[in-house]
């Protein structure tokens, strides 16, 4: 997808965003309005048009994307979001004139800014963190992982059961008081400061040299299995936190893009209303 919505139909999107912001910038270079620039010059009514029409055919386009069956190149409507989104900061900053206030006008625009900014991290996540969440879970799925720490839980309290109730209470620990996932900053950080997993590691792994000799062996048969479950931990942790990234984007694009399309109508009413 990466490579298809940058290239495709030999950039088109980018051609046609492109053409747009040069013939604006001449444009506004060129008109010497009586007053000011302001999005109430003929430039500016222009401007904003082509910029509003932009906004309604993009929302458009997702929506079509997002319908069930709906025959739509994946790329093509990436490119389109991409180039003519992107496009959108040179065309409605021109047609603002720089002028800014605390109004439903201004409100739109920083609307605006927002649902691109917001769009172009969806992008960026969906292109890199795949190949990086590959690489994490070393070609186990997130399912094999979990399964694999239950494994090892199941085996820690088998090998625990005769040790000292010093050792088999760090196993407890670490099997009931692990947990994956939680609040959101915790998902986002990728890690969990009172792990009982890592807790219970490093308590044995100064502990092993104090059990009587033959359960040293056992002992340290559990630090090499907690070990190894903490790494798991640290994986899954990570898809986990890959996989926020690519989604919360969303929490913030789509409800800023209705935001946006409310404020847009408004202001266009506005503009309408008092001309």
């Amino acid at each position: 997808m990466h490579d298809g919505f940058l290239t495709y139909q030999n950039m088109k999107f980018l051609k046609m965003a492109a053409v747009l912001c040069v013939l604006a910038v001449i444009t506004y270079v060129w008109y010497q309005p009586i007053d000011e620039h302001n999005g109430g010059t003929w430039l500016g009514y222009t401007l904003g048009t082509i910029g509003a029409l932009l906004i309604f055919w993009l929302t458009w386009l997702g929506i079509r994307k997002r319908r069930y069956g709906a025959n739509f190149r994946l790329s093509a409507w990436v490119s389109a979001h991409v180039y003519l989104g992107l496009s959108l900061i040179v065309i409605a900053t021109l047609h603002t004139g720089f002028q800014f206030g605390w109004n439903v006008h201004t409100l739109a625009y920083v609307l605006m800014m927002i649902v691109i900014i917001s769009g172009g991290f969806g992008i960026y996540a969906y292109t890199r963190y795949p190949k990086v969440m590959s690489e994490n879970r070393r070609g186990s799925s997130l399912d094999d992982l979990l399964a694999q720490i239950g494994d090892i839980d199941r085996e820690c309290r088998q090998i625990a059961a005769p040790l000292p109730d010093s050792v088999a209470e760090l196993v407890v620990q670490s099997c009931e008081h692990t947990k994956i996932g939680g609040s959101l900053l915790r998902i986002l950080s990728g890690k969990d400061k009172s792990c009982g997993s890592t807790a219970a590691f490093e308590r044995l792994r100064t502990h092993v040299s104090e059990v009587e000799q033959e359960h040293a062996q056992a002992t340290r048969k559990l630090l090499v299995l907690i070990g190894k479950k903490c790494g798991l931990l640290t994986t899954v942790r990570r898809d986990i936190q890959l996989k926020a990234f690519m989604d919360i984007w969303l929490r913030v694009h789509v409800p800023m893009t209705v935001a946006l399309l409310v404020a847009l109508v408004i202001h266009i009413f506005s503009v309408f209303y008092y001309w």
